[in-house]
């Protein structure tokens, strides 16, 4: 199997796992992504020291190590198309998290539509770290929909996008680096500093998929009743307006898309945070984060054809050289 058939079974393998994700979810049981967190975790407890030079070891090691061997099991794979598709399609499913993000969204819809509060607030520890002790609906709305938004980015078409890049490699190392940013990469005094190189190395790899996730949302609005030049009008208005490079991006172009308002005070823990307001609408309702979900799944599926699309594009250059 020469370079050229190499991605073309690249790109059968970014449909067929993103296929996977729709119909069945993230795996139930040993989940790739659980396992290089517990060996994560076990590094930490090795390399651990409260200096940055110590949290960029623990970064070099904890994705130089799933790299590596993503790139021997691209390689044993050269010649054996079914193999390397079924490979890529693997890598793909463990990776993506479009349809579990948008499922947990749907519940939210649900509960809030009910008036359900505690149901409500018991559900958002399965989409973002915000304290739901105190927040209302309107509040556990916004929350969801933010979650939505940046998760799309995150957890679907960052992914998508270092397949399409890179291969097999390209997503385990995307995965890696974004699941260290969740396991090291905040604000606390046990990583202030030993977790800032994972928090950079989140913000690169997510610098050019935030942005076409926000390309995305703007294309899709239509599907969930907005107008593609409000979603853009919002989104080089005030994407850059939100403390994260990347976030803003995405919630800007959900707002836009939606016709809602996004940020003001969030409280994780005992941080307090006041985010600046995204867009002109008014607080997301129940519906909202419906549409929301909806917009996420609609987003994600133009990335999973992108991806292919691209891998392919990628082939017939190399063959026409």
């Amino acid at each position: 199997m020469n370079l050229s058939a190499g991605r073309r079974a690249d790109a059968a393998g970014i449909l067929l796992g993103a296929a996977l994700d729709a119909i069945f979810g993230d795996p139930r049981r040993w989940h790739p992504v659980a396992g290089f967190g517990q060996f994560a975790g076990a590094l930490e407890r090795r390399l651990y020291a409260d200096d940055r030079r110590a949290g960029a070891r623990f970064a070099a090691v904890a994705v130089g190590a799933p790299v590596a061997a993503a790139v021997a099991g691209a390689w044993l794979t050269r010649r054996h198309p079914v193999a390397r598709t079924a490979l890529m399609a693997a890598a793909t499913w463990s990776a993506l998290g479009g349809a579990s993000l948008a499922r947990e969204g749907r519940v939210m819809a649900g509960r809030l539509a009910a008036n359900d509060l505690p149901g409500a607030r018991d559900q958002l520890p399965n989409l973002c770290g915000r304290d739901p002790a105190a927040l209302d609906a309107p509040e556990l709305a916004r929350a969801t929909v933010e979650s939505l938004a940046e998760n799309t980015s995150d957890a679907v078409v960052a992914p998508l996008f270092w397949a399409a890049v890179a291969g097999v490699p390209g997503i385990v190392g995307y995965r890696a680096i974004n699941t260290l940013d969740a396991m090291v990469g905040h604000r606390s005094d046990r990583y202030r500093r030993f977790g800032t190189a994972s928090a950079r190395l989140d913000d690169a790899a997510n610098l050019a998929p935030s942005r076409l996730t926000a390309a995305l949302t703007v294309a899709a609005a239509p599907l969930v009743g907005g107008r593609p030049s409000e979603a853009l009008r919002i989104w080089l208005r005030d994407g850059s307006r939100h403390p994260s490079p990347n976030s803003g991006q995405c919630e800007a172009a959900a707002a836009g898309a939606l016709g809602i308002r996004l940020g003001g005070r969030n409280v994780y823990g005992s941080r307090v945070e006041e985010r600046p307001h995204l867009g002109d609408g008014g607080p997301p309702a129940p519906a909202d984060v419906r549409r929301a979900a909806t917009l996420s799944l609609a987003v994600g599926t133009a990335a999973a054809v992108l991806a292919a699309g691209a891998r392919l594009l990628i082939a017939r250059r190399r063959r026409k050289r």
